[in-house]
């Protein structure tokens, strides 16, 4: 694939030109124009990391003829709809990259450093012309810190995963019912009872948003509430509409404990704890959760379902609403701008609310005719295991939205959210990258350019990138895999993994219970999303016609596949952890003998026991499943 058709997010506009730009030694760059600070750092970012890539020592400064040439007109500001365009012209000569802010040469470093190629000459970025910007302006990624706590160093390397693929929105989901992450000086029980000692020092969180600052990228705190809370309850019991005592609470999902939403003291609290949050978070919008609250202890409560009554108060929904309007008070004296989940919306909700969406698409377009600024989430939900492909066909505003034009406007952009129920530190990466560039192309580029095919191809050639910047998403694969076959040779648990993805949605939890502390390095905690051999396979599957070339390689992958549970029997035997994909070995083992003999015999008939075997592989086990059943039933069908 050539350099131009790889580029993710792909450009808006853009011209090959013949030849290229050698990155030789004496490769240097200038920044013109603007002094500030964060393009000096990218700069320099980006010198170490072309450096890394082609093992030259590269100068800064330099002659007045440099090889790259940064000039911009402003320093931009970390706000909602910032300019972060920027235009690159590239000759055998020199690299010209201009914007009209710094925001835009940050975005433009990425494109360059995507263009680098190399043949037997050595290094060279390939001469064009690009002129390029945002569709949306807000292209978020919601990592949440909560449930399972993400130290410093997975939130770093994965702001830099999200710079490299223009995102521009950290939303940073820090409060849930299993912890409280966020020192508060204030309030210090809400951090020390809240959390079992993990959480962010004040410190900390000044430091990642400065970090996520010198890449362009805003950070967006949620603090969920009135449901969602009970961390806040531990240690301010007061704030409860349920009597106590309340403990940390490990259980997943939608639990009862939900703040009181009638006493004046509970909007004094909030008030005092956001004034302090709001010095540590610079950015005008704050996100307050507003989803999953049940109502249960509300409905339990004599004095808050009289105050219902004399409020004429109908519903849950509406008392929540009462809420919201209150808390969007305190945040607008504050100077912040309120954002919550689309449970939020309501038509007594002020048009100021940002909406959310998550539950469907339905909420977007109702806040957008209701005059409320709107972000697409549902769809994008990377914690589910879907396949890249669905979330990238996920527009947030199709050719076919039941909108006007004015009310079009009113659609941000959109956010994949990364919850953490399911993931730990080891793992979150493989569940982010690489699909989550997907939803970054389809937030920065045209709805027109965004099209499937060589998806995944384009996906594999930026995954290397992203493991130049640390992300773990390959690199722990071979390490959860050489501890679960305790010191044997992985390659029989790979062959069987590559070819097995996650169950998707929500059938792991139903399937089989999970707390916060529950273990996460099982098979289906190392096997991955989208997974590369059983598309491989599918791939190969749909190109055959009969031609040997592609029987052969069809030919060689089954009769590996088909002697491998022998291979992984007595690796299982000895390592209990993996008992539960025993059957699931076995049926790659029955299914690939079974597509082997028809390739081999095209007038072979399927018999009733080689249906049932067929049938029985779709099924889970151990949370996982095998991805090549329905390829070979299609080859079966072509074969005949």
């Amino acid at each position: 694939m050539n350099p131009f058709d790889a580029l993710m997010p792909k450009p808006v506009r853009m011209n090959p030109k013949p030849g290229g730009l050698k990155i030789a030694a004496g490769f240097s760059l200038r920044i013109e124009g603007g002094a500030g600070v964060k393009v000096a750092k990218a700069a320099l970012r980006f010198q170490k990391r072309l450096a890394d890539k082609t093992g030259l020592f590269l100068e800064m400064g330099g002659p007045l003829e440099c090889s790259l040439v940064m000039q911009y007109k402003r320093e931009g500001e970390l706000v909602l709809g910032e300019k972060e365009g920027y235009t690159l012209n590239v000759t055998s000569q020199q690299a010209v990259l201009s914007a009209e802010t710094d925001l835009g040469i940050l975005r433009g470093l990425e494109t360059l450093l995507q263009l680098v190629c190399v043949d037997q000459e050595g290094y060279y970025i390939p001469a064009v012309e690009i002129s390029d910007e945002p569709r949306f302006p807000w292209r978020g990624l919601m990592i949440d810190s909560a449930r399972r706590f993400q130290p410093m160093d997975v939130l770093k390397r994965n702001l830099d995963g999200m710079a490299a693929v223009k995102l521009n929105v950290f939303h940073w989901h820090l409060t849930d019912d299993q912890g409280f992450r966020v020192e508060s000086k204030v309030f210090p029980r809400l951090h020390e009872m809240g959390s079992n000692g993990e959480y962010y020092t004040q410190e900390q969180i000044r430091e990642i948003v400065a970090y996520a600052a010198e890449r362009g990228i805003r950070v967006i705190p949620e603090f969920d509430v009135p449901g969602h809370a009970a961390s806040w309850v531990i240690g301010y019991p007061e704030l409860a509409s349920a009597p106590g005592p309340f403990l940390r609470e490990i259980n997943l999902g939608i639990l009862d404990t939900v703040l009181d939403p009638i006493k004046e003291s509970t909007y004094l609290f909030l008030e005092e704890f956001f004034a302090e949050m709001a010095t540590l978070f610079p950015d005008e919008y704050l996100h307050i959760g507003g989803d999953e609250n049940n109502g249960k202890q509300w409905l339990a409560n004599p004095r808050i379902t009289q105050f219902m009554e004399e409020h004429d108060f109908k519903t849950i929904l509406d008392l929540q609403c009462h809420f919201n309007k209150k808390l969007l008070d305190i945040l607008t004296k504050l100077g912040k701008k309120m954002i919550g989940w689309d449970e939020i919306l309501t038509p007594e909700l002020p048009p100021t609310a940002v909406i959310q969406s998550w539950r469907g698409r339905e909420s977007l377009v109702q806040g957008a005719k209701q005059g409320h600024r709107v972000i697409l989430s549902a769809g994008y939900y990377i914690d589910l295991c879907q396949p890249a492909e669905y979330h990238y066909k996920n527009d947030p505003l199709p050719a076919d939205m039941e909108l006007t034009e004015e009310e079009s406007k009113y659609i941000l952009g959109g956010e994949a959210t990364m919850w953490s129920e399911l993931v730990s530190p080891e793992t979150i990466d493989s569940r982010i990258w690489p699909r989550t560039a997907a939803i970054a192309e389809r937030l920065w580029s045209r709805r027109e350019d965004c099209k499937v095919e060589g998806l995944h191809e384009r996906l594999d050639i930026l995954s290397l990138g992203l493991e130049d910047l640390g992300l773990t998403h390959e690199k722990n694969y071979p390490q959860m895999l050489r501890r679960l076959v305790g010191g044997a040779h992985i390659a029989p648990l790979q062959n069987l993994l590559d070819l097995c993805e996650p169950v998707q949605g929500y059938e792991r939890v139903t399937q089989r219970k999970h707390t916060a502390v529950s273990p996460l390095t099982r098979a289906v905690d190392a096997a991955r999303p989208d997974a590369r051999g059983a598309r491989e396979f599918r791939d190969l599957v749909a190109l055959y016609h009969g031609e040997s070339e592609v029987r052969t390689r069809l030919q060689e992958k089954l009769r590996m596949w088909a002697c491998n549970h022998e291979k992984l029997a007595p690796i299982i035997e000895r390592s209990p952890i993996l008992r539960e994909v025993n059957t699931l070995s076995l049926d790659l083992t029955k299914v690939a003998t079974i597509a082997l003999e028809v390739l081999e015999s095209p007038a072979k008939k399927l018999n009733e026991q080689e249906k049932a075997a067929l049938e029985e592989a779709k099924k889970p086990r151990g949370q996982l499943q095998l991805m090549i059943v329905s390829a070979i039933e299609e080859l079966v069908t072509k074969n005949h």
